[in-house]
């Protein structure tokens, strides 16, 4: 960073003088004790940073958080009624749709019916694996102009499910086949990353971007192999967010230095679109109104941090069906910090903070430490069969948990200033806990669950 001229009459004050005016004004109390804190990845927090320190080192020199999307999740059960949804959705401010397409029988010219395709970037996530399908939606869109993004991830799915779509020959044949319909790069990113789902299950940030970037090292491996990586344009990081604001910030710039690296060593030029949205870990049933502060800050953390797309979730989505009014609050959420707060007009506004930048390299720096293990360990794929990452995962989700139940992870309304006249029991629609599925798979999945479970159980069973 350049120092304006204004400063000049000032006299600068080292970091050196900094420390040493804080011992003095602390009167004999431990420096190190009183005023640094650890996180749970292992980073030490100062209470103060300083170019002596940090330098003048600026990582995104390009605009970040000035052309990002709000974006409306549908859940495609129904093609008409899901298309009706996403019109009404685009009237309202939303500028771009996820669809969670839920089987081979929604037909692709319904579900896009009347969307115009150019001025609206389509994100779809599919629960089934199939290249037929894909090819309809080919031929659907011919030489229509469009910015579709099909976001398959078939590792992510096997994370999830234990399971392939099909099995692990199948599914990567198909998806082949699915690149070579692409041969005129008619689509954006074919493939996609759910890091999303390490963050719901308790990762810690490092553990999150170690994870995603060993995942996608996957996909680069096979294509490459493949002679195939001149048809991939980029890869989708589906990031969630939680409330440690300005780390959240620092994990996606990690991302996209992260998978710039990577890139790199395959001598590739490819995007990394960032698709945001909240974490599901610490929302709550009960207070549940403290959920819109959550995903507000969230949010703005993901804006700052560079998505590309932001999809919010609903106060209300842990216990009730999709409805319109907690859907309109989320977009609103968004329509306001977009157009009221104008977190589209400022280029980068998180550039040359030397407590982001410095959060920014640290969690890199450990995410591609622990990359390099994981791969020379085999690879991510290997790990996953073998349940190394579910077990990391799980220490991961035990320590926090453990600090949730010992109030030091406060989630407000929930294990701290508890309303105890809260009743939700009449007014649950929906599930709101891990559900079991007995069934057999290849492998142990990774399984998402609040931190406030438990305590949530036990006071619905004593009202």
């Amino acid at each position: 960073m350049s120092k304006p001229k204004l400063f000049n009459e000032f006299q600068e004050v080292s970091s050196k003088a900094w420390k040493q005016q804080i011992q003095f004004d602390l009167k004999g109390a431990d420096y190190n004790e009183n005023l640094i804190w650890e996180s749970p990845e292992g980073i030490k927090v100062k209470p103060f940073y300083h170019s002596d320190e940090n330098g003048d080192r600026i990582y995104f020199s390009q605009p970040l958080g000035t052309s990002w999307k709000i974006t409306q999740h549908i859940y495609a059960k129904n093609a008409t009624m899901a298309n009706a949804k996403a019109l009404e959705a685009l009237r309202k401010g939303a500028e771009s749709l996820l669809f969670t397409v839920a089987s081979e029988e929604i037909k692709i010219e319904r579900l896009l019916k009347d969307i115009p395709l150019e001025a609206t970037v389509i994100h779809f996530e599919f629960q089934f694996l199939s290249v037929q399908y894909i090819q309809g939606l080919f031929n659907f869109i011919g030489n229509k102009t469009h910015r579709i993004h099909l976001n398959i991830d078939l590792i992510g799915h096997l994370a999830k499910s234990g399971n392939w779509f099909h099995n692990l020959k199948k599914d990567h044949e198909i998806l082949d086949e699915v690149f070579s319909l692409n041969h005129g790069n008619n689509f954006n990113n074919i493939l996609a990353v759910d890091a999303s789902l390490y963050q719901n299950a308790g990762a810690n940030m490092v553990q999150q971007l170690a994870y995603a970037l060993s995942h996608a090292n996957e996909y680069l491996n096979h294509f490459i192999k493949d002679a195939a990586s001149n048809t991939i344009q980029g890869i989708t990081f589906k990031m969630a967010v939680g409330t440690n604001y300005f780390f959240e910030i620092a994990k996606l710039r990690a991302m996209r230095l992260l998978w710039k690296t990577l890139a790199n060593e395959y001598n590739l030029d490819l995007e990394c679109h960032i698709l945001a949205l909240p974490t599901k870990r610490n929302k709550t049933l009960y207070d549940y109104n403290v959920n819109m502060l959550r995903t507000t800050t969230e949010c703005m953390s993901a804006i700052l941090g560079g998505a590309d797309t932001l999809c919010n979730l609903p106060y209300d989505a842990l216990y009730h069906k999709s409805n319109e009014f907690g859907e309109r609050i989320a977009r609103n959420q968004l329509l306001i910090l977009k157009h009221e707060s104008y977190f589209d007009k400022v280029s980068n506004p998180a550039d040359g903070a030397y407590y982001i930048e410095s959060l920014t390299t640290q969690l890199a720096e450990k995410a591609l430490d622990l990359f390099k293990s994981l791969e020379a360990g085999g690879g991510f794929l290997k790990q996953l069969k073998e349940h190394t990452i579910q077990k990391k995962i799980k220490e991961s989700a035990k320590k926090e948990q453990e600090l949730f139940n010992a109030h030091k992870e406060v989630l407000v309304g929930t294990n701290k200033y508890i309303n105890k006249e809260d009743r939700m029991k009449d007014d649950m629609e929906i599930f709101p806990f891990v559900k079991t599925d007995a069934r057999k798979t290849l492998l142990e999945p990774i399984i998402e669950k609040r931190l406030s479970e438990a305590l949530e159980q036990k006071r619905l069973k004593d009202e």
